[in-house]
Formats: structure tokens, sequence, C-alpha cells
């Protein structure tokens, strides 16, 4: 049968959807340049594929530029087609970035970062999915050898494809919910982290389709799983490229330039929580006592903070500056990797310019708490429906700040048309149709 290879051209849009279009592969070179005809309306489509209200109609048109440095190409070696695609950027006709690319905005932020701190972001995604195979029950215990064993074909490959990706596998873990599994990637700078979080997903979904199963990223399947989350590693470089997160001196050995960002974070979480849990079962997961975030504090090697301080595993001052980080865990997978670090870096930022104090590590149990003691202790309860997040969203003179008004009518729009299409199903049919999209 004749063919020639086409290059995918993605974007990872406010829906948190993987779009974009095919070319001949003859053709990259040039791409590379012209792009690919984009429309503004797109921005519009829900994760469901109904459209939102907003500002966009028939008319304007756009580009969607590959980037030659996130290019992958993995020939599975098994008869299939190679995966072969690029991430791109969205921009107008005259090459300015476009007030919606999640690309686009990340870069800002980054670019802010700099500005403000002199620092450059250095961050990893570790994600969690389930495997669903036809005909297989999956049921194992958690961390058991059975449950490696079960998947090892499936592990083998995709570690092996990852590397073929760019990607550096960490280690291959049988998790706690049913059929669960997680891998956490290796740490990169600037926005090669959220590239490579798009990748990620794309090379798992790739290569369980090689191996006969479904992976899915939902952030949670019923009301008895614990939900799959996303786990943000973050710490800073200076421009000659030395960690700038560690203080031996400082608050729970954070420096005063990471504890005013943590603290930037953890003020303005429940304002962009809609960008990083945001759909509508994203906060069946976020609840006390799911190993999740419901609360927008810090603690230490506290795996229900909204920040957590993570452990290191050396003596040397040196080496553990090089491993110091703090993880984000109020995101799940159904939010582009882009606007997830894009908030985090632009709240981070904020608290930077405010000069935010590091804020207390809790060690308390937050949900037996009232209101006013939870008030004494600098911590509120996080927004428990998607529904209350966008109206914190929308009422944050931050976010239009951060992203411009245009960005925030646009997913406003989005969102409520994502909550239009789910009247009247029933909790469980709400998972089953996330289920489908991610």
């Amino acid at each position: 049968m004749i063919g020639e290879p086409l290059v995918f051209v993605a974007t990872s849009d406010l829906a948190g959807v993987v779009r974009g279009k095919a070319f001949a592969e003859t053709e990259f070179d040039t791409r590379l340049h012209r792009g690919v005809g984009w429309v503004p309306t797109n921005a519009l489509i829900t994760c469901f594929d109904n459209l939102g209200d907003g500002p966009y109609g028939s008319l304007g048109d756009l580009l969607l530029i590959p980037d030659s440095e996130t290019r992958v190409q993995v020939d599975f070696e098994d008869g299939s087609v190679a995966e072969n695609f690029a991430i791109g950027n969205i921009v107008t006709l005259d090459g300015d970035p476009w007030e919606c690319c999640t690309r686009g905005h990340l870069a800002a932020a980054l670019e802010r970062l700099n500005s403000v701190a002199g620092l450059q972001l250095y961050s990893a995604f570790e994600h969690e999915f389930q495997l669903e195979a036809p005909g297989r029950n999956d049921s194992n215990p958690a961390f058991s050898m059975e449950g490696h064993r079960w998947q090892a074909q499936f592990s083998g490959v995709l570690f092996a494809a990852l590397r073929k990706a760019g990607i550096e596998p960490d280690s291959f873990i049988n998790e706690y919910g049913t059929k669960q599994y997680e891998l956490p990637i290796g740490a990169s700078t600037g926005i090669r982290s959220a590239d490579e979080a798009i990748i990620f997903r794309q090379i798992v979904q790739a290569t369980a389709e090689r191996c006969r199963q479904r992976a899915s990223f939902s952030p949670i399947h019923n009301l008895d799983g614990v939900g799959n989350g996303v786990h943000v590693h973050i710490s800073f470089k200076n421009s000659d490229g030395q960690p700038m997160m560690f203080d031996p001196e400082g608050t729970y050995k954070l420096s005063d330039v990471a504890g005013s960002f943590i603290a930037g974070v953890l003020k303005y979480l429940p304002e962009f929580l809609c960008l990083t849990a945001p759909t509508e079962i994203s906060y069946q997961r976020l609840t006390p006592h799911r190993w999740s975030a419901a609360f927008n504090n810090l603690g230490e090697q506290d795996r229900e903070a909204a920040v957590r301080i993570c452990p290191v595993s050396s003596r040397s001052q040196e080496a553990i500056a090089r491993q110091f980080n703090v993880e984000f865990r109020a995101a799940d997978a159904a939010a582009s990797p882009y606007l997830v670090l894009a908030a985090l870096v632009h709240a981070g930022v904020q608290g930077i310019e405010e000069k935010l104090p590091v804020p207390g590590a809790t060690t308390e149990d937050l949900s037996m708490l009232d209101p006013g003691q939870l008030q004494a202790l600098g911590v509120e309860r996080l927004p428990e429906t998607l529904s209350d997040a966008l109206a914190r969203f929308e009422h944050s003179e931050r976010i239009d700040e951060w992203f411009g008004a245009t960005f925030k009518q646009v997913y406003i729009g989005l969102k409520n048309a994502e909550l239009d299409f789910l009247e009247g199903l029933t909790i469980e049919e709400k998972c089953a149709a996330y289920g489908r999209v991610f």
C-alpha cells in the first residue's frame, strides 16, 4: 500500500486536549516558518467538542507553527505507523503570540520570572494513570510484583519509547488505585518541562494502544477510587545553572525567594485553581483524606498539602541544593501543562514582588478545623466545585493582569459550555464522560 510519512503539529488547548493538523514530512522545514492555518474559534471547543460562548466567530485566521526542538519520532518497530509529531505555538498572521496560546502564556510567565528574580524554572510533571485492557482483570495488590509483572511488557515498551522521544523515565510504579500506575520523569528547564508532559502523555497512550490497552489520565474514575493527580515538582536555577531554592539557614531550608514564591502560589491558588483542576470531577478528587490537596497549605512531607516540601536523600549541602524541590499537588492531567506552569509562575512571581514571607507548614488535620481556626493558620478550604472555582477566577484582578481579559472571557465561556454538556448526568456518568476524553 502506498503512503508517505506525515508530521502532526500539536497544541495543548484551553480544554486540555491536544489538537492540531498534519502535513507531509518533506515540508517540515518550510512549515517551521509558515506553519499551518488555525482558527480563533478553536479555542472555544470544549473537551466534549461542543462550543462555548466567546468573542470569536467565523472571522479571523492564525498560524500554528511547529517548534523543531519538540519534534518526536518514535518507531515502535512493530509494523505500525511511527509516532511523528511536534508541538507548536499559535501566532497571529504578523507572527505575534496569540492571546489564547497556552504555550505562549507559559513563555511570557517564564520571561517574567527571569526579569523579576533572575531565575529559571526547573520542574517535572509526575503523572498517575490507569490502564484498561478488554477482558483482563488487573486487580493486583498495590505496589506488588504481581502488578508489575502484569504490565511488564507495557512498561518495557514505554521506557524504550520514552527514551526515543528524548524523555528520561525514572521508575514504574504499580500504584495504590485499581489498575493505576505512575511513572516519574526527569526535570527540565523552562518550557521544556511542559513540552515533556505533553510528549509523555501521548507516548503513554500510543504505547497502550500498541499493547492493546487504553491509558486514561482522567482525574477520577469512580467516587471510591483515589483519582489520578499530576504532581508538579519545582525548583529554580540562576543564569549560571546554580540551584537557588535551598538555603540551609532558611525557614524549612527554603531560600527567601523560594519562600515568597510559594507564598504567592498559596495566596492566589483559590483564584487560579480552575486552570490546574479544570473539570467538574477534579473537585471529587480534591477532598480531604484522598492524598490530594483540599486547602491552600504548605506541608513538610505531607501528601495532602497543596505545596509539599520534598525530602532529599543526600548529606552534602551541594547535593541537597541540587535535589531540593517542592511539589504542587492541586493539579490533574485534564489541565494543559502550559497553563498549570504559567499560573504557578505568575502567582509565585507575584509573591516575590509582594515580598511575602514563607507561610507556616501545617501539621493538623485541616478538615477538622472550623473556618476561624483555618483563618488563624492563614489557610482556607479550596473551592469545592468547578463553578465555585470559576467564580473566584472571574472576580480575580490578578488573572486579568497575568493572562488578559480576553483569555479569561474565553476560558469561562469554554468551561460553562462544558458544564452545560454535563447537565443532568449522574456523577458516575460524568466520570465516564471525562474518562472517554482523558
